[in-house]
């Protein structure tokens, strides 16, 4: 099935009542809001010496780079919502991909619409809500409508002439989505691509209101699954220099089962080890070719003149596995899933090209964004400001990070610290989990256990309750464990 360019204009009373309130600086900064989809933090941000993500590593330099960043869940619609609303999952209740904040909460002012109100024009082009990938390719899926004056959703031949061609070796799975799965597309070029035609749109859209403030989102779908791409980025990596994570036979006993849950049957999915390798091969072709069109877009900036008057912030909605504990995929509380990308360019920042170590949210972006560009955020945002860090990279920040997941009616919820991690289950009958993330990064040894670790937990149990104080389960879909799997 082929599907059209298709552009979405909101009607002239939504603008009239978005535009209604004009931000009286003199000097408005633009935004770029570049998103992508299941990036592993370590692979696509920081000069990775594998992973080639050179327009990314570009970006990096520009800004500030936060290698420690986490997501509020680790799954689509949840995190994506929650940055969008600068709001955690508890508060929007969304912890699935059906459920829509707007539901409980039609008067919360999201990100965009901040900006719209301030005078900026908004628009989206692909994903930055959520979307079913692919199913959800060339629709609007999940998205919100009043959050943008112009909604843009392209659809290349990995969606609408490729599909049937994908080697799939979990044929079993609900949709490709979840699926592993890849193609290196012999044929196609990059701009017959999904991601190829939104960098194309955005940059129209660069170009048709440079003259004007502006929130575009740059939507990228890749590197999620299945993962199809040009060959030649595949051809970029070469499977002898591709490996996997040890898992021994005690992997499985160091954990709580809910641990382990979101990646079934584990490890790997079934996978051989041959197979998965293949697949782990596939997801580097991915964060090349998305890095390809990041650049693009980046080029595009610079020739438009728009660069000394445009923040950029690239992010994803989460992190991946690929392999570490036999997982594979996200939905884990573990550093792999719950820590993602997170780079914010700022024209004549002074720090720019450091990298900030500080534990930070993705939930800080919204009031980050307010700060920088003078405009009073709406009240009750969750997130905090990164402007202090964005300046100096080494200023003190005691702020912990917060993530949770879903297991059917159990949830689980986890802290982050610069030295520890904590996980409970429920509220700690269904398993815990401490980390020393100074001397075990790999969170290899499962510390919750030792008497001599008490007080810690203690401490990471009064943490946790200071966000979580009753665990929380979300609609009914959140206990349909087939829908976790369809992002």
């Amino acid at each position: 099935m082929n599907f059209p360019l298709l552009k979405i204009t909101v009607p002239p009373i939504a603008l009239a009542i978005a535009a209604s309130t004009t931000y009286a600086g003199k000097s408005r900064m633009n935004i770029l809001f570049i998103a992508v989809d299941d990036m592993n933090n370590d692979l696509g941000c920081y000069g990775h010496p594998y992973v080639r993500s050179p327009n990314i590593d570009r970006l990096a330099s520009q800004g500030i780079a936060f290698s420690n960043a986490y997501c509020q869940f680790p799954l689509s619609s949840p995190s994506r919502s929650s940055v969008m609303t600068g709001m955690r999952p508890d508060r929007i209740r969304v912890f699935d991909l059906a459920y829509h904040f707007r539901q409980d909460l039609p008067d919360i002012q999201t990100l965009p619409q901040m900006f719209m109100k301030n005078g900026y024009f908004s628009a989206r082009v692909g994903k930055i809500y959520h979307y079913g990938n692919p199913g959800d390719i060339g629709t609007n899926g999940l998205d919100d409508r009043v959050s943008w004056m112009e909604r843009v959703n392209p659809a290349g031949r990995d969606k609408t002439t490729l599909e049937l061609d994908v080697i799939n070796y979990t044929p079993r799975r609900k949709g490709l989505g979840a699926a592993m799965a890849f193609l290196a597309d012999r044929e196609g070029t990059d701009s017959e691509h999904t991601d190829g035609k939104v960098a194309k749109e955005v940059i129209r859209l660069l170009a048709e209101h440079r003259n004007e403030p502006f929130f575009i989102a740059a939507g990228f779908y890749r590197p999620h699954c299945p993962w199809i791409t040009p060959s030649k980025y595949f051809d970029m990596y070469n499977m002898e220099q591709i490996s996997l994570p040890e898992i021994s036979d005690k992997t499985s006993k160091e954990y709580p089962a809910l641990a382990l849950a979101s990646t079934n049957p584990w490890p790997l999915n079934g996978l051989t080890t041959e197979q998965a390798r293949e697949c782990k091969l596939a997801y580097y072709a991915s964060i090349s070719f998305v890095d390809a069109q990041i650049g693009i877009v980046l080029d595009a900036l610079d020739s438009l003149g728009l660069s000394d008057k445009t923040i950029v912030v690239f992010w994803s909605d989460h992190g991946y596995h690929l392999g570490e504990h036999g997982l594979w995929f996200k939905q884990s509380c573990f550093e792999e899933s719950a820590k993602a990308p997170l780079i914010i360019s700022v024209p004549g920042l002074k720090s720019a090209g450091k990298v900030c170590r500080r534990i930070v949210e993705l939930i800080d972006i919204y009031p980050t964004l307010a700060e920088l560009t003078g405009i009073k955020p709406p009240e009750g945002l969750e997130g905090r400001s990164l402007v202090k860090l964005l300046k100096n990279p080494l200023a003190k920040w005691t702020h912990p990070a917060y993530t949770q997941v879903q297991r059917g009616e159990t949830p689980g919820h986890s802290v982050r610290t610069e030295k520890w991690r904590y996980t409970e289950w429920g509220s700690g009958e269904k398993g815990a989990e401490l980390y020393d993330e100074i001397n075990d990064p790999q969170e290899l040894k499962n510390l919750a256990g030792d008497s001599r670790y008490a007080d810690i937990v203690k401490e990471m149990k009064t943490l946790l309750k200071t966000v979580h104080p009753v665990p929380v389960v979300g609609g009914k879909a959140a206990a349909d464990t087939k829908a976790r799997f369809c992002n």
